[in-house]
């Protein structure tokens, strides 16, 4: 019969994924995409994770998996922390934010090219 099953899926829980702003520096690497002469360059991100440990874990992954290597990763916190600490948040970082939860990914929003010195990838 339309519309009954005795295997009903049971109410979805709310997620326990949060959004977290990353700031990750990369360092050159073989088809990593960045512009000819930058040593690195600093990507804004925005990533989903239960933690900011779990979002910088899964960032570092995909960066890995994307032929760049990833430096160094400073976290900004949730939307919620960084308004705490004063933070402007931008329509577009907010629809931007809401699709990497949405989506259960990293987002990177912003992309700026160093030129200088170079440092050691992350093991």
């Amino acid at each position: 019969m339309a519309g009954t099953s005795d295997h009903e899926k049971p109410p979805k829980k709310p997620s326990r994924q949060q959004v977290y702003t990353l700031l990750v520096e990369v360092g050159r690497s073989p088809g990593d995409g960045l512009p000819k002469g930058a040593s690195g360059a600093g990507l804004l991100c925005y990533a989903s994770g239960v933690d900011e440990a779990e979002a910088v874990r899964e960032t570092a992954a995909i960066l890995k998996q994307a032929e760049m290597a990833p430096l160094d990763v400073t976290g900004y916190g949730t939307i919620s922390e960084r308004e705490e600490q004063g933070h402007e948040v931008s329509p577009e970082e907010r629809e931007l934010m809401e699709r990497a939860l949405t989506e259960n990914s990293v987002i990177v929003a912003q992309m700026t090219p160093f030129y200088g010195e170079k440092k050691a990838p992350l093991q």
